[in-house]
């Protein structure tokens, strides 16, 4: 195998979810792609990279200043979520609320303190019509952690606190949930 693919096999390697194999069809599959499809492949990556940045609202992904959810959609509910790929998986439950990306939660041991993350921002959305703020963290101990940082934040004004209940099991991500197993949770969501 020359270097190049080798080259092309530990970066796909470095993909969430991507281990020897899938890398090695991964790399396969763009040596056997045309010039043209590879030039596109590689046009679409540089197109990603140079254009997508994060809502000036919620903190999602857009390539505009606000993104298509925060242009449309008023609500006096807030789903907090830690990353902008598990808003992808609440919209499929087909809840419709406003949402703030943290861009992480809370990990000492990774150097994430409250500083590192879009807290700030999020109280200062709080002031006006907001009734509730789901917390849609991870239920794992840095995603429990960060709810329950800013459920001590938010309920002293007022404000409605609640977390997704069970049904998402401890240690697992958001983004895996099925379906149903997602809705199930945001319907019987507990208050902090």
């Amino acid at each position: 195998m020359t270097s190049s693919i080798k080259k092309l096999i530990n970066k796909f390697r470095k993909l969430p979810g991507v281990g020897q194999k899938t890398a090695e069809r991964y790399a396969f599959a763009v040596i056997s792609m045309s010039d043209i499809e590879a030039e596109e492949f590689l046009n679409v990556i540089r197109e990603v990279k140079d254009n997508v940045k994060f809502c000036i609202v919620c903190g999602n992904f857009t390539d505009v200043e606000v993104c298509d959810i925060c242009s449309v959609r008023q609500s006096d509910i807030i789903t907090v979520v830690a990353y902008p790929k598990d808003i992808a998986a609440i919209e499929k439950t087909h809840l419709r609320t406003a949402y703030h990306v943290l861009h992480g939660v809370l990990s000492p041991l990774d150097g994430k303190g409250p500083d590192n993350l879009r807290i700030k921002e999020l109280l200062e959305r709080l002031y006006g019509d907001v009734s509730e703020v789901i917390l849609a963290t991870n239920p794992d101990v840095e995603g429990e952690a960060t709810a329950m940082y800013i459920a001590k934040l938010i309920k002293p004004q007022g404000i409605k606190v609640t977390r997704l209940a069970q049904g998402i099991s401890m240690g697992s991500d958001i983004e895996y949930a099925d379906e149903a197993t997602l809705s199930r949770a945001l319907e019987t969501r507990v208050v902090l």
